[in-house]
């Protein structure tokens, strides 16, 4: 679907873009995610676009939308489903703002692979990649990562396992041993997380040679973010009543 990149509609209201993150007690956290939405306001100039937060940071949601005009689009900061994806967010949205609609969390795509695969910089043929996911108890949410590691094999052409370090599931330092195992010279891990914090300072520990930095304010990133909100605000057009 190409990310449309011309002016406001005429003739209707243009919805403002809620950006919402997990939100976390790392001051690196809410900076990154302010400089991720510093870059998705430089590709469309005209568009209103606010920070929002599920919890732990300021503003929550609901503060973030209280005295917005005219319809809303939120774009979950989140990597894969689950429960803030699926449920928390669209549930707290509806109740706190009339006319407002959620996409769909970010991952898995392309262009999160592509941001990945510049974050992992050249490699050699003896290397082993695996992709450092939080993890989820959603099974949506596992399904998701397990899409995102496949897209990455498919980009460099090799083998990529994921690991998780905060939910059920192959723990990331164990799949770092099994690479070893295989033979592996240097294990590098993909962060699959968006901005620094505690899961990032897990995966710092998980016996890797080396781990990429969070996605943090990539150009994909801010691409993506567009892109979720277009497909949101389309969607609801088709099926709102005409006027």
């Amino acid at each position: 679907m190409a990310e449309f990149t011309s002016g406001p509609v005429h003739g209707g209201s243009t919805p403002t873009l809620v950006a919402v993150a997990h939100g976390t007690r790392r001051p690196g956290g809410p900076a990154t995610v302010r400089e991720l939405l510093e870059r998705v306001r430089r590709l469309r100039s005209w568009l209103n676009v606010v920070e929002a937060y599920a919890e732990i940071s300021e503003p929550v949601l609901e503060e973030a939308v209280t005295g917005l005009d005219g319809p809303v689009v939120a774009v979950p900061l989140l990597l894969a489903r689950g429960y803030h994806a699926l449920v928390d967010i669209p549930g707290r949205l509806e109740r706190a703002h009339p006319h407002a609609v959620t996409a769909r969390p970010l991952g898995p795509h392309t262009l999160l692979t592509a941001a990945l695969a510049d974050q992992l910089g050249p490699l050699r043929s003896s290397d082993a990649v695996v992709l450092g996911a939080a993890g989820s108890s959603d099974p949506a949410g596992v399904a998701d990562v397990r899409t995102a590691a496949r897209l990455l094999a498919r980009r460099l052409r090799r083998p990529v396992p994921y690991g998780f370090v905060a939910a059920e599931g192959p723990r990331l330092d164990e799949v770092v041993a099994e690479r070893r195992r295989r033979g592996a010279s240097r294990v590098k891990v993909a962060s699959y997380l968006l901005a620094p914090g505690l899961f990032h300072e897990r995966m710092l520990e998980a016996g890797a040679d080396a781990v990429t930095p969070p996605l943090g304010a990539h150009d994909a990133l801010a691409r993506l973010v567009l892109r979720r909100f277009d497909e949101a605000r389309l969607r609801h057009a088709a099926v709102a009543p005409a006027a």
